[in-house]
């Protein structure tokens, strides 16, 4: 008899919010509005602040000063991570703390990296919104680096005229 009674008052409940107007937060809603504004055809990835693998790596080659954030979980970044100067690693999930965000420079470029770009999308995109306007996303992640970034292309020399 009590679950017959748990079951009608839950089938009530859900009739009662049935119609019931969904809401959303509208400042939030037309400040990604602006957010998002510039972000469409051709210039979408620039738009979103990607950095292709050969232009982060040019830009290390060439000694500017780049800050990695490196935001995978600490037993991915047991595995390996980044031996760069100045890097961070600090969890997609700890990173929005005061503390956290007070560790990341607004006077250098920093690039978001996770393993396969989906974890630094979503803090890039997020850090840039809250005023990190330095920020920029390393398009493809570790994947792409580590595909990318083989003996030759370790090694090769920056020359002039490619991608910065």
């Amino acid at each position: 008899m009590l679950r017959r009674l748990s079951i009608a008052a839950a089938a009530l409940s859900l009739l009662a919010t049935a119609g019931a107007p969904w809401a959303y937060d509208e400042g939030l809603a037309e400040s990604y509005a602006k957010l998002f504004e510039p972000v469409a055809g051709m210039k979408t990835g620039k738009a979103l602040h990607l950095m292709k693998t050969e232009v982060f790596v040019n830009k290390v080659k060439a000694g500017a000063p780049i800050i990695t954030l490196d935001i995978r979980t600490p037993a991915e970044m047991s595995v390996f991570g980044s031996a760069l100067p100045g890097a961070l690693t600090i969890p997609i999930n700890e990173l929005f703390t005061p503390e956290k965000l007070a560790q990341i420079p607004t006077d250098k470029d920093v690039v978001v990296l996770c393993a396969s770009c989906t974890r630094a999308m979503a803090a890039g995109t997020a850090l840039r919104h809250i005023g990190f306007e330095n920020v920029s996303i390393l398009k493809g992640g570790l994947k792409a680096l580590s595909a990318y970034l083989n003996a030759k292309t370790a090694n090769t020399p920056l020359k002039t005229g490619q991608p910065k």
